[in-house]
């Protein structure tokens, strides 16, 4: 495996080929690297979830916890691979029942993230897992709201990576090792 920003397999040229860039959104100067092309592909995205799997330790590995709306695809794809149990991260409002939730900031403004109360249980290794890592703040925050429930979160699960946008190294500054399959330079 290679080390880039985090850590990222090698020979993914034929995943990175399937990922669309849409300039100019959600604001001038930004690249939006667009993973539902990938994920229209069958085949690539079967591919996509094999290889992130391939990157983890399934006996390190109790829940697989997707953030909110692409990182439940991925996470759904990753926990039926692993064999293990999935948990939603959802935006505000969205959950039924009792939750707890983190209040975070974004790249554009600020956000807010929850999951059921009780989903996980004290000392529970749980899988972050979102589709793109840009500065790390959602990931943050969804690491954040899983420890402060007694999660131990050591790695998180992204397609791609922003180096340049520093959310692998944000991410290893809290104890969790980023792995993903695909690099985009630039924002």
């Amino acid at each position: 495996m290679a080390e880039t920003s985090s850590l990222t397999t090698t020979n993914n040229d034929d995943l990175k080929a399937l990922v669309r860039t849409i300039p100019d959104y959600p604001i001038p100067g930004i690249q939006f690297r667009d993973v539902s092309t990938l994920l229209l592909d069958g085949e690539g995205f079967r591919a996509t979830i094999d290889r992130i799997a391939a990157l983890v330790d399934p006996a390190q590995v109790d829940l697989v916890a997707g953030i909110e709306a692409r990182g439940f695809i991925v996470a759904a794809g990753l926990s039926y691979k692993l064999g293990k149990g999935k948990l939603m991260l959802r935006k505000s409002g969205k959950l039924p029942g009792a939750t707890v939730g983190i209040d975070y900031a974004l790249e554009y403004g600020t956000d807010r993230i929850e999951m059921h109360q009780g989903a996980v249980r004290p000392g529970q290794r749980v899988l972050l897992v979102d589709d793109l890592l840009a500065t790390g703040g959602t990931a943050l925050a969804g690491a954040a709201l899983l420890r402060g429930e007694g999660a131990i979160v050591d790695q998180a699960a992204f397609v791609i990576d922003l180096p340049e946008l520093g959310g692998a190294e944000r991410l290893r500054d809290v104890g969790i090792t980023p792995l993903s399959l695909i690099t985009f330079e630039g924002h």
